[in-house]
Order: structure tokens, then sequence, then C-alpha cells
């Protein structure tokens, strides 16, 4: 795969794996790195041996936002430009054909937890935190903060979060449902594989049919939602891989997918 400055890229057994790699700074975003992951990531939506991703960070943290240092500096205007970059990251996550995995290996704080509630899936380790402490530095989350974290965990608790600044621990995170599972240190990335080996033993145009009626259908009135996911369904019959879902089931094997 292409290689990058700020970020690491490879692909393994269908896996792809997506390393945040500024660590010195936390992996804090700057205008190289945005560039980076909006390219990788239309790298990886064209990759068919790509069927799911994991997002980490290097060293000891997920991902900390941005360089306040660089931001202070910055007129509305330019930050306008910069903040876009990373809103088409998150949006460019939720339309990633494939399924990807935040895997948290430390602080997501600021704009590393916006990404990371951009994700599918979030696997954190014990002593990790997250927060969106923007509110204490007189500004909001720029990022989809504020959209998406009530529509993932609702608006009361991400109330909480949201105007009081405050981190919330591992166990929490798992309690409000913002986290799919808490794991011990330095094992982030192998429960996310372990999961991602879950899905990819499933039909991979059935995965993605079932992304995209979730991402596009969360937007939708349920009766709109429904009939978008109900077409998905029916693209699931004119598959190969249907035939022989089926036809192992009547037979009592397992399936051999072929994403076709």
């Amino acid at each position: 795969m292409h290689s990058y400055e700020t970020i690491k890229l490879k692909n393994k057994n269908g896996i792809g794996y997506l390393s945040l790699n500024r660590p010195d700074v936390r992996n804090a975003f700057n205008q190289m790195m945005i560039n980076e992951i909006l390219d990788a990531l239309r790298q990886i939506d064209k990759d068919y041996k790509t069927r799911i991703l994991i997002i980490t960070g290097e060293g000891k943290a997920f991902q900390a936002g941005a360089d306040i240092a660089e931001l202070k500096k910055m007129s509305p205007m330019a930050l306008l430009r910069w903040n876009e970059g990373v809103v088409r990251i998150n949006i460019g996550l939720e339309k990633l054909r494939q399924p990807v995995i935040a895997a948290i290996n430390g602080p997501a704080i600021g704009g590393g937890m916006e990404l990371a509630i951009s994700c599918t899936f979030r696997i954190m380790t014990e002593s990790a935190v997250l927060g969106l402490p923007e509110v204490k530095l007189g500004i909001i989350p720029g990022t989809g903060g504020t959209q998406r974290l009530p529509r993932l965990i609702g608006k009361g608790r991400a109330a909480q979060m949201l105007f009081t600044g405050e981190t919330i621990d591992s166990q929490e995170a798992l309690k409000i449902g913002l986290v799919n599972k808490v794991v011990k240190d330095g094992q982030a990335v192998q429960a996310s594989e372990e999961l991602a080996l879950k899905i990819n033993q499933n039909a991979p145009i059935a995965v993605e049919m079932i992304k995209d009626a979730m991402e596009i259908g969360k937007d939708l009135p349920i009766e709109q939602a429904v009939q978008h996911s109900q077409k998905n369904c029916v693209i699931c019959f004119s598959t190969r891989d249907m035939q022989e879902g089926m036809t192992a089931f009547l037979e009592k094997r397992k399936a051999n997918f072929t994403g076709q």
C-alpha cells in the first residue's frame, strides 16, 4: 500500500490497518495528516481485498484532537478550511464501504473522540479516557461531536459530556454504550482483529449493504429508512454469496463466500 509520513497503512488477511503516526504530539491533526487520511480512505474504499478497517494511534494516545498552538493562530476562514478536512474524514469513515473499528489504545480527546464516534465500532483499553473538553477552551466540538454523540448515547448523556467538558473512563463509556468492549491495556488492536475476523466470516456484500443501510437510514424518517434497507436486502438476493449462504445452510455446512 501507499506510504505516508503521518500515518501508517497496511493490509493483512482482508483487514486494513490505519495507524495515526504523530506520537510525539499524541497524534494531533495537522494539515498533512488530514490530507493523508483522506487519501488513505479513498484507497481503502477502492480496495476490494480490504473488507474491514481498524484505526488506532501510535504511542500512548489514540488521538488528542487538533494542535491547539496551531489553531490559536488561524483566522476564521483558515480554520474553516482546515476543519472542513477533518469533517470530511469523519463523513468519509461513515461512507466507507467497509465497517470501521476504532481501537482506542489511549486518550481520545476532542477531535480524537469525534473520530472514534464516526467509526462503526469502538474497542477501548482499560486506562483510556474519552472526552470533548472544547467548552473549557471557549469553543465547541467542530467536527460532528455535538451531532453524533446524542445519536449514539442519547441527548441527556451526551449533554453531560458536552456541557461539562469532563472526560469519562472506560467503564463509564461501556456502561452508557459509547464503546462496544473494554480490554486490557495494549490489547485494543488484538481485540479489534478478533471482531474483524468474526465479521469477515460473513458475506462481504451483505456486510457492505448493512453498513450502507445503517448509515443512510439513521438520518431518514423510519419508513424511508426501511424502504432504503429493503432495496439493499433485494440487492443481496442477486449475489452468488446469497445462493452459497442458503445452500450451505440447507446442506448444514459452512458457507464459502467470495464477495460476488
